[in-house]
């Protein structure tokens, strides 16, 4: 049985810079796991809303790394919201706001609304990418990465 303390330890790694990121990268390449990353941002209302499943979903599979990045933790050191506006605009599939060249992980794996999801393969390839508050196909497309893959089957 579990400890309230194990209990409350998400599994949910919280990506905070441009370098951890790179080590979670890696130590998830040498682990041979596979990744499913969260990009959201706090203002924006449906990735919030997706925190709680995103929880749930990485106890689901404990073989599996699972990210989250907020794209306004972690930019480009370089990053200023001069130029190309701060403005939110609402999607009806997210949010997104200023500049993705600024978001530096978010635009390495061509995120452009939050929330994003991606997928990437135990050497760290992205394999698959839904952007939108959609749980059912979430869990739906990181079933069918996870029983693909074989040895990481539920």
């Amino acid at each position: 049985m579990e400890t309230q303390e194990e209990s409350n330890r998400s599994r949910v790694k919280k990506v905070e810079s441009k370098d951890s990121w790179d080590s979670f990268l890696n130590q998830a390449k040498d682990q041979g796991r596979p990744i499913v990353v969260h990009f959201g941002a706090s203002w924006c209302m449906p990735s919030i809303a997706m925190n709680s499943f995103f929880e749930e979903l990485a106890s689901t599979y404990p073989d599996v790394m699972f990210f989250s990045v907020d794209v306004d933790d972690v930019k480009s050191p370089r990053a200023t919201n001069d130029e190309g506006g701060g403005s939110l605009e609402m999607l009806d599939v997210g949010c997104r706001r200023g500049r993705v060249k600024d978001w530096e992980v978010a635009s390495k794996m061509e995120v452009k609304a939050m929330p994003t999801f991606v997928l990437l393969n135990k050497d760290g390839t992205p394999v698959d990418k839904l952007v939108g508050a959609n749980p059912e196909e979430i869990r739906k497309r990181v079933d069918s990465f996870i029983q693909s893959s074989g040895e990481y089957a539920v």
